[in-house]
């Protein structure tokens, strides 16, 4: 079940969104400030959160940069009377993944909130898929961004020693680039001994 939790201090928004997420099939937890909502969030699970940019004491654009702290994935949609495309850039610059603005509509708000757990869920497939596959996000950024400072073809050796890998993981994590189409490869015959693999990085150029 959808758990969505919802930052609105007015009674009769908080009804509207209650009813409007219940027809829609998602449980709601509701708070009417931003330190209690920032609260629930650590310390439950949630898939997405609603949050008013209008709150007292704390308002929706600190109350967003707080959660973002320490949960980066998590869907933050915020509901707004203003309709200024500078609001919504920083609040989008702030870690919202989407606005709506009020007078709330329920086919708009219900459509909003598929496509944003649509989006998490994808984004978790595709990070479970690098788990999976041995793969993590960090080591592969260390190897691109490797290949990213070389204006030659490299070998696995120089790769594993100067980013300081195992030989076995460069080459685990190159095939998987391969295979992703951010790398290429190919064969250095060189003048003595065996040819080896060399690889680079995909540009767009």
């Amino acid at each position: 079940m959808v758990q969505i939790l919802i930052i609105e201090d007015n009674p009769d928004i908080q009804y509207t969104l209650k009813e409007i997420c219940s027809f829609a099939g998602w449980q709601t937890k509701i708070t009417d400030n931003g330190h209690s909502g920032i609260s629930l969030c650590k310390n439950n699970k949630f898939d997405l959160v609603i949050v008013d940019y209008h709150l007292p004491v704390l308002d929706g654009l600190k109350t967003i940069q707080a959660i973002r702290e320490f949960d980066k994935k998590i869907p933050i949609l915020v509901l707004t009377v203003d309709e200024r495309q500078e609001l919504a850039n920083e609040l989008l610059n702030s870690g919202a993944t989407d606005f709506a603005l009020k007078p709330i509509k329920a086919p708009d708000l219900i459509a909003r909130i598929m496509v944003n757990l649509k989006v998490a869920a994808l984004a978790q497939e595709q990070e479970t898929a690098y788990v999976n596959k041995g793969i993590t996000k960090n080591t592969q950024s260390l190897i691109l961004n490797y290949l990213k400072t070389q204006k030659e073809p490299v070998v696995i050796d120089k790769i594993a020693q100067e980013t300081n890998l195992a030989y076995q993981t460069v080459h685990r994590y190159l095939s998987h680039l391969v295979q992703e189409g951010l790398v290429q490869t190919d064969f250095d015959y060189g003048k003595v001994g065996r040819p080896k693999n060399v690889y680079w990085l995909v540009t767009n150029e």
